[in-house]
């Protein structure tokens, strides 16, 4: 079993980390301009075309090749840190070229192509900014409060920038809101960049230990975390989901919401107690305790059931993601480890949408409750195939941390 102590280290600690609050602060600022994008690029594009069937298409390629590349930047601005302000400057002019286009008007198919295009460049903010914490920690616990903290933060933003966004489109026009999005991710990187001058590159030999192509996935048991991180993104994206089909928009904005709240809760909790399991089979224990929270409408099939389940699976998901990071300090080589973090967003973001594929698909061909069962279901089977891997995960993690 897990037992846990009240830990030493606090936010506050972890940002009077020398040479830590410029990075952070930066990575906040480039942070935003990813969590305000969705919406204005999606309504621009729409604006532009003239139609969301259109608009619709062209805004999933750009998510789709942001998500699918994002190791591959990240292998990039490892071994050149130069490259940060190239993909920095090519992502920006492209939004720019994208707002111009929404104000004049675009055929289908130049959206399509300047929104894919511009999938390909956006700078890896999160993983570069996670392994500057493991750079300026010293020691497990403190890592995980610095990783407690960069997730929370992160999380707040994801979940606020849709509403600046539509305030911003709202008030001003779509084009002129992709045009500020530009300008925050122009002026974040530049300072994140800047805060990071001096730091050395990851030699090609370093970053490329576990293979010239597969890298990091070679790692032993970097895998089955991948599959977890996958699997709760995907019992996350059901669960929202069908808590719209089964009790419509307007209970599912305040029961989406406590999904959120839980995550700052429980990310702040995870990151103030000190744990005496390892890393390793501490995911596995978040993996399970979250299998239930997924699956709690189903046995409490009411919107109070809902939100418990939903407010408990927020701070289970958090708490998984920040173990989760901590586990590529363990399982990969210190050179690819950027690549590593965007592994790990990659896995969530792939679960996500296919998890929202099979909860379109659930919705309309099952019960509601048979639904929650499913996402849970899935969750917890990849978390028992995990936990029968114990060299490959628990155990590695475990010597790892002895």
């Amino acid at each position: 079993m897990s037992r846990t102590s009240r830990g030493s280290v606090g936010c506050r600690a972890v940002l009077s980390l020398p040479h830590a609050r410029a990075p952070f602060a930066a990575a906040l600022l480039a942070r935003l301009s990813y969590g305000v994008l969705p919406l204005p690029l999606l309504l621009a594009l729409r604006d532009g075309t003239g139609s969301f069937a259109a608009a619709g298409p062209a805004a999933g390629a750009f998510g789709l090749l942001s998500a699918l590349l994002g190791p591959a930047r990240a292998r990039l601005v490892s071994r050149r840190p130069a490259a940060l302000m190239v993909l920095t400057c090519c992502y920006t002019l492209l939004l720019v070229a994208l707002a111009a286009g929404a104000a004049a008007g675009l055929p289908p198919w130049a959206a399509l192509v300047l929104a894919a295009v511009a999938g390909v460049f956006p700078p890896p903010v999160g993983p570069l900014m996670r392994t500057v914490w493991g750079e300026l920690t010293d020691g497990e616990e403190q890592r995980r409060c610095a990783l407690s903290l960069d997730t929370v933060a992160e999380s707040t933003i994801f979940a606020c920038g849709p509403v600046l966004g539509g305030l911003l489109a709202a008030r001003t026009s779509a084009a002129w809101a992709l045009a500020v999005c530009a300008l925050l991710a122009l002026t974040g990187f530049a300072a994140f960049a800047r805060a990071l001058r001096g730091r050395p590159a990851a030699g090609p030999a370093e970053s490329a230990r576990g293979g010239r192509i597969l890298g990091p996935l070679r790692a032993p048991g970097f895998a089955p975390l991948l599959a977890v991180v996958l699997a709760v993104a995907a019992a996350l994206a059901v669960d929202e989901l069908v808590v719209v089909a089964a009790w419509g928009a307007g209970a599912a904005g305040p029961l989406l919401a406590l999904f959120s709240v839980g995550g700052v809760v429980g990310g702040l909790v995870y990151g103030r107690l000190a744990w005496r399991a390892a890393p390793g089979r501490r995911l596995l224990l978040l993996a399970a305790a979250a299998t239930a929270c997924y699956g709690l409408p189903a046995v409490l099939f009411a919107p109070p059931g809902a939100a418990l389940g939903l407010f408990l699976a927020g701070a289970c998901t958090d708490a998984l993601l920040v173990t989760g990071y901590l586990l590529v300090e363990d399982l990969v080589p210190t050179g690819a480890r950027t690549e590593a973090g965007a592994w790990v967003n990659t896995a969530y973001n792939l679960g996500g949408a296919l998890g929202s594929a099979a909860g379109g698909l659930l919705a309309d061909r099952a019960a509601p409750e048979a639904a929650f069962t499913a996402a849970a279901v899935l969750l917890g089977a990849v978390t028992a195939f995990a936990a029968l891997r114990p060299s490959r995960l628990r155990g590695r993690a475990e010597a790892a941390a002895v």
